[in-house]
């Protein structure tokens, strides 16, 4: 299998264009991480997205064991460690438990540290480990007691657009992830409630009464950690879940609707001639003024045959990048309800060939803007239940980045 894919995939020069391949009568599953490939190979017609995912969590698993470390020095200094944790997570191609919490609880083998790793050994009190693998909270020990407990929730978004040169909306969505970090004492419940519609409608629905007034948001994917009670968010639509220790990752969404969006952008080139160039672009900010977005970045592309840019700006620094064929204007700090622009004149090389019609790639954007949801979703309440009855501290926060934001134009 080893030479089969050596020979039919990483010799051929298309590699990377998919990554599930069949040679012969099995299919190669692959994926490059470094200078490492991981391949599962498959005889028959098997979930290929369970493959991938078991590769993923498999080199998280690795990458824990060996401190942050996932390259051809780590996987030669683990041999043994790494034949004993495949024993471990894969039965007669069935793959079993890949947390690394419990895990580590029976395999206490540790692994061969890089010494460019950064991350600290985590000598953790041994436990049950029996308990841990057959019981019904196998994501969490017991045990654990904290000075102080505390519950850590970021909302971090990601704003997928496509627009026109006239600012007209072509495509667009939200993809958005629910990362929680908690350090709590004992076996805590904890019960999430965000303003989505399905879940504000049940609940008045349950105590009789009407629906709240303010923003409600349809989520259109939803998926969770394992530790979300499924029986109780399909019959009351709410998130409770005894949550792991430490940091994970609670849910996924993606929205469609009701987006709003925290940047508008107008852009005017004016192609003078052969040898000139006029570029303006206007960006306004649309959230409220007391916010403010982070490393904004502007890409305006221009032809390869640019010689250089002079520029006019309203905020921050611009440059041309020639290995990227583009102006690129960065803002430190873009204050909510402004208006900025940056104005450029392009000089173009002039060649006796002639040159073909330019195709004008879209604008990009980066940016990152804190306490802001392109997607209006909210936290409700936090509610933490522990039969000792310690009181909790919670802090919530939402982030909202560019995910492929381009303007045409």
């Amino acid at each position: 299998m080893v030479d089969a894919f050596r020979t039919h995939i990483m010799q051929t020069k298309d590699l990377g264009t998919c990554p599930v391949r069949q040679v012969g009568g099995c299919s190669f599953l692959y994926m490059r991480i470094m200078n490492v490939y991981v391949v599962a190979v498959v005889s028959s017609n098997a979930n290929a997205a369970c493959a991938f995912k078991f590769m993923v969590e498999t080199v998280a698993l690795f990458k824990s064991y060996f401190g942050g470390a996932f390259d051809e020095d780590a996987i030669r200094n683990n041999f043994v460690l790494i034949y004993e944790l495949l024993d471990e997570i894969m039965d007669f191609g069935y793959p079993q438990n890949l947390s690394p919490e419990i895990l580590k609880l029976y395999i206490t083998q540790e692994g061969v540290r890089s010494p460019f790793s950064s991350k600290a050994i985590d000598n953790k009190p041994p436990v049950n480990a029996t308990l841990q693998v057959t019981g019904a909270v196998g994501w969490r020990r017991e045990g654990l007691v904290y000075k102080k407990n505390e519950v850590f929730l970021d909302i971090v978004e990601s704003v997928n657009l496509l627009m026109s040169q006239k600012g007209t909306t072509l495509r667009c969505d939200v993809t958005g992830k629910v990362l929680m970090k908690c350090f709590l004492s004992g076996m805590p419940d904890l019960k999430l409630g965000l303003n989505d519609k399905i879940g504000l409608e049940k609940e008045a629905e349950v105590k009789s009464r009407p629906t709240r007034s303010g923003k409600t948001i349809e989520l259109d994917d939803v998926t969770f950690h394992q530790c979300v009670n499924l029986t109780r968010f399909t019959a009351e639509k709410t998130v409770s879940f005894v949550p792991p220790d430490g940091e994970f990752e609670l849910m996924k969404y993606r929205i469609s609707e009701g987006i709003n969006l925290p940047f508008r952008v107008l852009p005017s080139i004016k192609e003078l001639g052969r040898t000139r160039m006029e570029v303006n672009v206007k960006v306004k900010s649309v959230f409220g003024a007391k916010m403010f977005a982070l490393g904004v970045v502007v890409k305006v592309p221009v032809p390869k045959h640019t010689a250089k840019a002079n520029f006019q700006l309203t905020s921050g620094r611009a440059k041309y990048n020639a290995a990227t064929d583009c102006l690129v204007w960065k803002v430190r700090k873009f204050p909510g309800q402004t208006e900025l622009t940056m104005s450029a004149e392009v000089e173009l090389i002039s060649t006796m060939v002639d040159k073909k019609t330019w195709t004008r790639p879209p604008i990009q954007m980066e940016f990152q803007v804190p306490m802001f949801t392109a997607s209006g979703l909210r936290v409700r309440f936090l509610k933490v239940w522990e039969k000792s009855g310690y009181n909790t501290v919670e802090w919530v926060r939402y982030i909202t980045r560019a995910g492929s934001y381009e303007i045409r134009c």
